[in-house]
């Protein structure tokens, strides 16, 4: 397949960051965001003061998307980017960083399996009725009645 130059994914114009929020998945507000914090570099601008993307920054804002669907943090993408900006380097580094977050990930289903179940326990054991003998609203009230004694791991983690 060879590359379209008028197609701004490839090597062609310089695009605006509607487009390249478009082809990027991204919102245009994302986009000043990451420039803003540095994951993305200063957009070159147009006599007009409008920003103008190329190629190589459609490419580093579908990385950085594709790694935040993966769950890695502002603070992980960032790291990530800078092994990816040094491809001559071995890749142990970038291995040992997604085993990490591969078992952060697996952590975090166990917790949620956890909080699914008691949840699930709960409103099994509530028949309706009134608040005032409402089993859930019980349950949330004294930690000494759900099955998991420690933390659940929900919204606070």
């Amino acid at each position: 397949m060879t590359e379209d130059a008028t197609h701004p994914t490839t090597a062609g114009p310089p695009i605006g960051i509607g487009d390249l929020a478009r082809h990027s998945g991204c919102k245009p507000e994302t986009v000043r965001y990451y420039e803003r914090i540095g994951l993305l570099p200063d957009a070159a601008r147009s006599e007009g003061g409008q920003r103008r993307y190329y190629q190589r920054t459609v490419r580093r804002l579908t990385f950085i998307r594709h790694a935040r669907d993966f769950g890695f943090s502002i603070e992980a993408v960032r790291e990530l980017l800078k092994m990816a900006d040094h491809p001559e380097m071995p890749c142990d580094e970038v291995d040992a960083f997604a085993k990490h977050h591969l078992a952060e990930v697996e952590s975090r289903l166990q917790r949620l399996a956890a909080l699914r179940d008691e949840l699930k326990r709960m409103v099994t054991q509530c028949a309706g009725g009134r608040v005032e003998s409402c089993r859930i609203i019980e349950v949330l009230s004294d930690h000494r009645l759900c099955h998991q004694r420690g933390e659940h791991g929900g919204a606070m983690r």
